[in-house]
């Protein structure tokens, strides 16, 4: 088969994925980087799930559930945070249910819906699981200081742009939130009334409130 051929006998040498994509084209080795960094994630959460028997969805629901407010843990938000749909999340629920690692809060003013709390197994579960992407930090902090402030900056506009785009259905940056001012030469936070360093910048922010469409900076 000649080099650069698929099995079908269709050239693809500008797909971004093949090895011989041109070296010139940044933005695509980018894209298959962090393909591949996608795939060390779920190596390591996947792991850690093994080991616990769980699935990795139950493991990230309990870590989320227990760094976030209560209006973000409910089955419809959880299905938006996860891009899953709302039986995906109630099956997880129900498991976790069933192991005893969470609870059901049903005291908001829709009885209907509920509110997913830990229980203290789920607690610990947690804590046994939340440093599970270790590894991606230890290898992320051998990179100097100057590009890693750099990359952070390219991360948290791409994850506002999917976002604007329709990919990624929940987003919590400074970029779409109401209470960010930029500057041509800084970033202000209203309700911080400070200045931002480029590493100040929030991809969970717990006090975002969502601008207007049409009026983000």
């Amino acid at each position: 088969m000649p080099v650069g051929q698929s099995p079908t006998g269709i050239f693809m040498n500008n797909s971004m994925f093949h090895p011989n994509h041109p070296e010139k084209d940044t933005s695509a080795k980018i894209v298959a980087g962090l393909e591949r960094i996608s795939e060390a994630f779920k190596v390591l959460l996947w792991d850690k799930a093994k080991q616990l028997g769980l699935s990795p969805i139950q493991i990230q629901i309990l870590i989320f559930v227990a760094y976030h407010k209560d209006a973000l843990c409910n089955v419809s938000q959880l299905a938006k945070e996860f891009n899953v749909t709302k039986p995906t999340i109630s099956d997880a629920i129900k498991a976790l249910d069933a192991k005893g690692l969470i609870l059901k809060d049903y005291s908001s003013s829709d009885s209907r819906s509920y509110t997913i709390v830990l229980s203290t197994s789920g607690k610990a579960v947690v804590a046994n699981t939340e440093h599970f992407a270790q590894p991606l930090q230890q290898a992320i902090q051998q990179v100097p200081e100057g590009d890693l402030e750099t990359v952070f900056e390219l991360m948290s506009k791409l994850i506002y742009s999917l976002n604007r785009a329709g990919i990624l259905t929940v987003q919590r940056t400074c970029f779409g939130c109401t209470f960010y001012a930029p500057t041509e030469t800084t970033h202000y936070c209203n309700l911080l009334q400070k200045e931002l360093l480029k590493t100040e910048i929030r991809l969970d922010c717990p006090e975002f409130v969502a601008a207007e469409v049409g009026s983000e900076q």
